[in-house]
């Protein structure tokens, strides 16, 4: 599967949210992730642009691959997710396991999220306002999609972000910007 995705900085999140609820669109509870990112032993997934991370919700883990982002526009690529065991020695279990095979720590992201779920054309969409400790707020659009509907899943992402009023995308990852940030503060 393919995560079409798209990100925007923005200084509230009251607009967007007014919208998503004229929309009618149903919303999950206010959740806090950790994502626990690692860097390969045999190559720089910061040249290579791909992504290997812990994600930690409340008892809840998961292991996450994201491929290279695959045009200038978005942030589509492809994602694998698996679930690990629940419980926070389940997720250092893990953690320690990928060190043990070469994987260096690089950085854990917090944020807290509110995810609104809404159909448009076909697909299920996502849009998540998170609040990224150290980073800032932002607006992400998300579509899972199979290969071959990419470009379907990419014009609908482009044309809930112009309804939306969200012009200026961000395509580095929470971590990219939580780095730069902290690379900024300690320069």
């Amino acid at each position: 599967m393919l995560e079409v995705e798209m990100k925007f900085p923005v200084a509230s999140f009251d607009a967007v949210e007014k919208k998503l609820v004229e929309w009618a669109a149903t919303v999950s509870p206010v959740r806090n992730d950790a994502d626990h990112y690692f860097n390969a032993p045999d190559r720089d997934f910061a040249k290579t642009d791909e992504v290997l991370r812990v994600r930690r919700i409340g008892d809840s883990n998961w292991i996450t691959y994201k491929g290279p982002k695959r045009d200038l526009q978005t942030k589509s690529r492809a994602e694998l997710e698996v679930p690990l065991a629940s419980g926070p020695e389940a997720a250092e279990s893990f953690m320690k396991l990928l060190e043990h095979l070469g994987y260096r720590f690089v950085g854990v992201v917090r944020k807290q999220r509110k995810i609104f779920h809404l159909l448009r054309g076909s697909y299920a969409l996502e849009v998540c306002l998170d609040e990224v400790d150290e980073v800032g707020r932002y607006v992400e659009l998300e579509i899972m999609a199979p290969e071959e509907q990419l470009e379907a899943a990419k014009a609908v992402v482009l044309s809930v972000a112009a309804q939306l009023g969200l012009t200026e995308s961000e395509r580095r990852s929470y971590l990219q910007l939580f780095l730069s940030k902290r690379s900024a503060t300690s320069s």
